[in-house]
């Protein structure tokens, strides 16, 4: 992710102090036990005094927009929160959206699927942005996966305390990637990516898992790499409907 941002002409910084969003134990139902972990993460990313945040997994992000609203009735990091929450962007949300980029000059001789992630869909709105810069990779075709609105089963700690509900959801999804004959499956959200892996792992599908960020600094071409206003093509809305 850094290499293509930067590559896109950004100055990139990692905070140190970074650690977790915090989610996981959120979920849980840690409330009180999570803010320790929400304030470290809006403290370490607001010792940057960076433009935008940007971060690879659609959970993440909405996860530390979240804050805004968890912390809004304390006086010393609410402030901090909606700043933090104003800044941040999903990696390819930030790319077309607030780059302008749609292509990133990559290239990929290879069929693949795409599953998309069920947070940066209908928690963050943003349903096609990945799909618009991975339709600009030279040479790729992509093919279309069934059903592609339904969850993986994942959903962070469902999977675990919901077994019998998870392993049906992520088989079906499974046979709906396998049934694209597709060479390689892309993924916006890395637990998914990670959920749908093992399971093709088990099973003993050998289809190739990839992050959105790999697949676009694949055999990159900078001279290709191509903004929004110099082509002909109108922004896609980020909700899409009909469209992906």
């Amino acid at each position: 992710m850094v290499e293509v941002l930067e590559r896109l002409g950004c100055e990139t910084f990692m905070p140190e102090k970074q650690v977790c969003c915090g989610q996981p134990t959120y979920n849980s139902g840690y409330s009180k036990g999570s803010m320790k972990t929400f304030k470290n993460e809006i403290d370490a990313l607001s010792s940057i005094d960076a433009d935008y945040i940007v971060g690879p997994s659609g959970s993440c992000v909405f996860m530390i927009k979240e804050y805004e609203e968890i912390l809004k009735d304390d006086p010393v990091y609410g402030p901090k929160a909606k700043e933090v929450a104003d800044k941040i962007y999903e990696f390819s949300q930030f790319i077309y959206r607030v780059l302008g980029i749609v292509d990133c000059g990559a290239e990929l001789d290879a069929k693949v699927t795409v599953h998309r992630s069920c947070h940066m869909t209908r928690l963050i709105g943003e349903r096609t942005a990945p799909f618009v810069l991975l339709d600009h990779v030279k040479d790729m075709e992509r093919i279309p996966l069934k059903n592609v609105q339904l969850c993986c089963g994942f959903g962070g700690t469902f999977s675990a305390k919901h077994p019998e509900l998870s392993g049906p959801m992520v088989d079906e999804k499974v046979q709906n990637i396998v049934d694209t004959n597709a060479d390689i499956l892309i993924g916006t959200e890395q637990s998914c990516l990670m959920n749908i892996a093992g399971r093709m792992n088990r099973l003993g599908h050998s289809i190739k898992v990839m992050h959105i960020a790999e697949v676009l600094n694949h055999n990159v071409d900078p001279n290709r790499i191509k903004y929004l206003a110099d082509t002909d093509e109108e922004v896609v809305p980020a909700n899409g409907e009909g469209v992906f």
